[in-house]
This record gives structure tokens, sequence and C-alpha cells, in this order.
């Protein structure tokens, strides 16, 4: 990586975090494409200090944005959590795979935010060694979040959508 580009990123990456703070966003996930096999992920939150702890240590680095200056009232104990592998209707990752969010490439996804699910209904599939793992919903109720993307490297235990 050349030294314009390692500036041209940070530049890039300082101006998604100003959208961020900008428009009260808690997060941003980017893909940007540089080539056929040149690309830059970037995850931008507010919520650094939290998400870092609950990361595994293998993970690939990850982009955060510095914490928006609290001006607001502060945070009650009843507040949600704020790490989705906490939350209760946290979906995780049964294996270590490549997560999809549709049967085939160019399909309609399983599910997607605010759609209602029926216990036992498949919300994504996890390909692990060439098996694609249908991932069902542990219970009843409405997509809230999908916290991956399509075509994913996942861990065990990860969260991949939350239903509520």
């Amino acid at each position: 990586m050349t030294k314009s580009s390692y500036d041209s990123d940070v530049a890039f990456i300082e101006a998604l975090a100003d959208l961020l703070n900008k428009n009260s966003l808690a997060e941003l996930n980017v893909k940007r494409e540089y080539g056929e096999n040149d690309s830059l992920n970037v995850r931008v939150t507010k919520y650094a200090a939290q998400v870092a702890a609950a990361a595994p240590a293998a993970a690939a680095p990850v982009a955060m944005a510095a914490p928006a200056p609290a001006a607001a009232a502060p945070v009650s104990e009843t507040a949600a959590p704020v790490d989705p592998s906490h939350h209760p209707g946290a979906v995780t990752s049964p294996m270590v795979g490549t997560v999809y969010l549709a049967a085939e490439p160019g399909a309609d996804p399983f599910v997607s935010i605010g759609a209602q699910v029926k216990e036992g209904q498949t919300v994504l599939i996890v390909e692990a060694m060439k098996t694609m793992n249908h991932i069902p919903a542990p219970r009843s109720g409405t997509v809230k979040r999908i916290l991956i993307e399509d075509g994913s490297p996942v861990e065990y235990g990860a969260p991949l959508l939350i239903i509520e």
C-alpha cells in the first residue's frame, strides 16, 4: 500500500466518522472496492470500547470512531445492552463458517429488518466445509437488526441478527 493510498483511506474513514456523528448514527459498515483482489472493509461505530472488548483476538482490524460528546442525559440502568451478543433476542452462529442471507446469489433474502419470523423458520445459512447449514429462528418475533453482511465469515457464537 502506498503512502498516498494510506492517506486517502484515513481521510475516507475520518469522513465516515463525521457522517456518523452528523446524522446521529450508531454504526456504519462500508466496503470500498479498488480492484479485483483489493478492497477496504470499514466498520465505524460509536461504541468502540464495548465492541472491541467482545471481539476475538484473531478478528480483522476494525476502524473505530471516537464517541460523540455526551450531552444527553446519563444512561439509565435499564438501557439496552450495547454489545449485540448480550441482547436477549440475539441469534448467534452455531459454528465457524460463511454466512449467507439468501438461498443462492440473486435470490430474495430469507429475512429483512422488520420481517415477522416464526420459531423454526430459516433466517440464514452458514456454510461450513462445503455444507449449507440452515439456521432456524429460535423464537417467533420481529427481525430488529441484521448484524452481518452476506458472504461474511463468522465465528462460533458471533451474533448474526436480533429477533424481538
